[in-house]
């Protein structure tokens, strides 16, 4: 772990979690494995404190223990991994997802997954109907069922998944907490290290839910917040069949889909709607039996592809062989061809398609920092893999001096290598050839490195301007509720235009720009994290395969 991902891990622990959370995560990604004295004494912070950290952590998924490295009998060790808590970073883009997908219900299951870590689903789809209820019209209601359905829907496709058995009680409130209280006491731990959840078999079994009735309303009364609490205790006993089971987003089917989507995407801007929409329906027959580590997409006939493309697009068989066989023949190399049985038969390479990805990426960077000849010698390099100055500037058709000075520019940033190769043993500079290379994955490895950077970058910005106008954000969030709780008690018009204009015309001058300025700085982050995923994968797919 670097410490670019050190540094945005923290800024993100403690954005969601606080300071207490953030200085005990950063802390066991410094430090490793830890037991609960080790990391009270090093960290300074209480005993009850570090256990509440860790039962957060170990919540969210991104802490896990298991039994001390001596030996049974030794205290129990924690551990955080860092994949985990850069996830937070794309959780907008996992909402985003579901919403498209699945609607508003959808968008609302995964927010509330999100921001608990696990729930049971009789929960969630209480608490969804609930709040799709409360923006409804007066009268309307969600049902428990609607919300359901679409809780089974994202389980049948794997968005969803159960969490992994644990090695003692089923109460997720408490996991962290060893047997023992005692710090550093030998105890039994609680569960041993974490499994994943495809180890199991009802990873993808919904249970039997006996959930019947409509999402309620908040009151906002005081004698409505009464019968609320009142009824808390009820409503915290009732049983509906699934107590103990679970449930937290898969994020590497999340991940599957945004790989499928950038290959589609990257397929339409190359050659056209058609031609994604073929490798579209190619993805979407392969789902189920293709590994998320397979190189390429299991082998599909020409006539499984077209039975299966969309009714709208009304290709006749002969049109449909001629842009396979466009497919396959494009540089890109996103389709090939693995047979003739069937008409053919096709494959998606992934593999392929997330290296050709990184390297569009690799240019793209090189082209905007450094201009449209430096990335002419970039590409040049990429494909003809070593070259000597001299070959560069023929080759690249730029004067000697300008392709001189961009080597050594991109050279010195990293970006280019060069490779010493002797005629003599002796290394002499007059019998030696020097070649400029570019090795694809350190340097998308370093571009990596530069994303985290900008992202925690992007995100200090944000912290420091959110702080600069703490007291002009405050007012303002104080005006909406008491102009919310007029408009609701059936206020005069007169009482909220004198509300209103208790913040001055340069005040909301300041607001306006405050909040463009942040939704520009949270757009960035969101395209950052685009080129980051796609960098990850490139890169864990190469070191995987």
């Amino acid at each position: 772990m670097t410490a670019q991902e050190l540094r945005l891990c923290g800024l993100l622990l403690r954005e969601h979690f606080g300071e207490v959370v953030a200085k005990v995560g950063t802390h066991l990604l410094r430090s490793g494995a830890q037991n609960l004295r080790t990391i009270i004494h090093e960290t300074g912070i209480s005993l009850d404190l570090v256990k509440k950290s860790l039962c957060v952590l170990v919540q969210h998924g991104a802490c896990v223990f298991s039994s001390g490295r001596k030996g049974p009998g030794s205290p129990t060790e924690y551990q955080t991994t860092c994949d985990r808590i850069l996830r937070i970073l794309r959780y907008p883009r996992y909402i985003y997802t579901a919403k498209t997908l699945y609607g508003d219900t959808g968008e609302l299951i995964i927010e509330e997954l999100l921001q608990r870590g696990d729930m049971t689903m009789s929960s969630t789809v209480k608490t969804v109907a609930d709040r799709l209820t409360q923006n409804m019209e007066e009268g309307r209601s969600m049902e428990y069922n609607e919300v359901s359905s679409t809780f089974s829907n994202l389980v049948e496709t794997h968005f969803l998944q159960r969490c992994p058995p644990m090695g003692g009680k089923n109460d997720s409130a408490t996991p962290a907490a060893p047997a023992n209280p005692t710090p550093g006491a030998s105890a039994a731990p609680v569960r041993t290290e974490l499994p994943t959840a495809e180890s199991f078999p009802d990873c993808y079994k919904v249970p039997h839910v006996t959930l019947i009735g409509r999402g309620k309303r908040q009151l906002s009364t005081e004698d409505g917040e009464d019968q609320r609490n009142a009824k808390k205790a009820k409503m915290d006993t009732e049983t509906h069949g699934d107590e103990g089971i679970y449930w937290q987003v898969n994020f590497e089917r999340f991940h599957l889909y945004f790989r499928d989507q950038a290959i589609i995407s990257a397929v339409a801007n190359k050659l056209d709607q058609t031609s994604s929409e073929i490798v579209r329906t190619m993805l979407r027959m392969s789902e189920v039996t293709t590994s998320p580590t397979a190189t390429c997409t299991k082998p599909l006939s020409a006539n499984e592809i077209f039975r299966s493309l969309p009714s709208s697009y009304n290709i006749p068989r002969p049109i449909l062989d001629q842009y396979l066989t466009l497919l396959v023949d494009d540089p890109m190399e996103f389709v090939g061809k693995a047979g003739e049985s069937g008409g053919g038969m096709y494959v998606v390479n992934l593999h392929r398609a997330l290296a050709n990805l990184a390297r569009a990426t690799l240019e793209s960077v090189v082209q905007e920092r450094f201009g449209s000849r430096s990335a002419r010698i970039f590409r040049l390099l990429l494909r003809k893999r070593h070259l000597e100055q001299k070959q560069v500037e023929d080759f690249a058709m730029v004067p000697a001096k300008e392709a001189k000075d961009m080597l050594y520019t991109l050279l010195s940033e990293n970006l280019v290598q060069l490779q010493e190769i002797p005629k003599t043993p002796d290394y002499a500079p007059s019998r030696t050839f020097y070649l400029y290379t570019v090795n694809q994955l350190p340097t998308a490895r370093m571009l990596l490195q530069n994303c985290y950077k900008t992202v925690a970058n992007l995100i200090e910005r944000r912290l420091f301007e959110s702080k600069e106008s703490k007291r002009l954000l405050e007012k303002s969030q104080r005006i909406e509720a008491i102009l919310a709780s007029l408009q609701a008690s059936g206020a005069e018009p007169e009482q909220l235009t004198e509300v209103e204009e208790m913040i001055t015309a340069p005040e909301k001058q300041q607001l306006e720009a405050l909040r463009l300025h942040i939704n520009k700085l949270d757009s960035a982050e969101n395209q950052v994290d685009e080129t980051i995923f796609l960098l990850e994968s490139y890169v864990k797919s190469t070191t995987t395969g």
